[in-house]
């Protein structure tokens, strides 16, 4: 078939170009989407009787992100109780005295990358550690839950880049939902996976597993790990978009969600708890969050990805060693693993969200960048300040769209 404009890919990024497209009234559209469901990385399912996110869970920055007033104009709960992610310290063992220290570092280690951002040269976040601190394993431990990865493999000046009010919500329907939302009524192509996409001719061929679409302009919104691993293919090819995928792969986390089959006493709902503050090698969690009778564990980086080759009932016994720790070893008679999620195997994702490599911030303007205005991208990966986040990609893939409405009217 032949259409004005191609999207391939049906997450966020793809969602909101294609929702701005087809809102214009002015052009075709086709969505290409290798799933089976829309959405991507933000996936919510239910198999307990109440939501959960697989992916993408806290409207980040909710106070500015344009999602918030979406989600509460399509009538979604939105949750506004702040996560105690500054105060978990205090309920994981330590004093009050040992969090306020944990928070004055983190402190420090902020203003020594925005210092060292000013410099020519990029670093690493590994090397503003002081050797030796009584923190470091816990500064790594914290990094591979926001990065995705280690601190020895995140940019400097990529990460200071991140803007972030402080203010984080979520949405009772769960943040999938939203987007199973926004996508109705849009022309997306389920099960029709793209995999070259030959931009040498006047019209634009993408081949797909369901047969060929012409199109006069392409928006590709897929993960970074599918661009490096060439799984989509250009013709001529595009080794600076290669070379920028390589600079910003994709880290590792992941989500165990664990039933919580009796009460426990004196915990009220929503607390978060870290299992150590003395090894990267851990998870942090929410305790009955948003009053349900479940844990949420979070963990990422290396960790994360041995974890997922040894499978949910390795990630249940190391969780279940770290909560009776916790609260006591009464707690084990009380959970049972009920979901895990495994990104780093799934196949059109390869890892959670991307992160830039030393020496590599500048990738995610070289992989925005149009080519000969006809291919634009769009996708977390290609936000300068919203990067790993779904309202990122959301904003990406209304960029895209306004770029490839203004080049066909020229």
């Amino acid at each position: 078939m032949e259409i004005d404009v191609a999207i391939v890919g049906a997450g966020a990024a793809g969602i909101g170009a294609a929702r701005r497209l087809v809102d214009s009234g002015t052009v075709s559209v086709l969505v290409l989407e290798a799933r089976d469901r829309v959405g991507g990385r933000v996936h919510t399912i239910e198999p307990a009787g109440f939501p959960l996110d697989r992916g993408a869970e806290w409207l980040h920055s909710a106070d500015r992100n344009p999602l918030s007033p979406i989600a509460r104009g399509l009538g979604f709960r939105v949750h506004q109780r702040p996560p105690e992610w500054t105060t978990r310290l205090r309920r994981s063992g330590e004093t009050v005295e040992a969090e306020a220290d944990w928070l004055a570092t983190r402190e420090a280690q902020g203003r020594a990358r925005r210092k060292a951002a000013a410099e020519p040269v990029d670093r690493s976040l590994a090397s503003l550690v002081p050797p030796g601190g009584r923190w470091n394993e816990l500064l790594d431990a914290t990094s591979t839950w926001g990065n995705g990865a280690e601190l020895d493999r995140i940019s400097v000046k990529d990460y200071v880049r991140y803007e972030d009010s402080g203010t984080n919500w979520r949405l009772g329907e769960g943040y999938g939902r939203l987007f199973d939302r926004l996508a109705e009524g849009l022309p997306v192509a389920l099960g029709t996976a793209v995999s070259r996409i030959d931009h040498g001719g006047r019209a634009i061929r993408l081949d797909t597993t369901r047969g060929t679409v012409t199109a006069r302009r392409v928006i590709v919104t897929v993960p970074t790990s599918i661009l490096a691993a060439e799984v989509l293919r250009f013709d001529p090819p595009l080794p600076d978009k290669l070379a920028a995928a390589a600079g910003l792969p994709l880290g590792v986390d992941d989500k165990l969600f664990i039933w919580l089959t009796g009460s426990l006493s004196g915990i009220e709902p929503d607390i978060f708890l870290v299992g150590s503050t003395k090894s990267r090698e851990t998870m942090t969690y929410q305790v009955r969050p948003l009053d349900r009778p479940a844990i949420y564990t979070f963990f990422g980086g290396r960790f994360a990805a041995a974890l997922e080759r040894e499978g949910q009932g390795a990630m249940f016994s190391f969780a279940a060693g770290e909560l009776a720790r916790l609260l006591g070893n009464d707690i084990r008679r009380k959970v049972a693993p009920l979901a895990s999620t495994a990104w780093l195997q799934d196949p059109w994702a390869r890892g959670s969200y991307s992160y830039a490599l030393p020496g590599h911030a500048e990738d995610r303007a070289v992989l925005a960048a149009p080519v000969d205005n006809r291919l634009f991208f769009a996708g977390e990966a290609t936000s300068p300040n919203f990067f790993s986040t779904a309202h990122g990609a959301y904003l990406s893939g209304l960029t895209a769209a306004e770029a490839a409405l203004a080049s066909l009217q020229s």
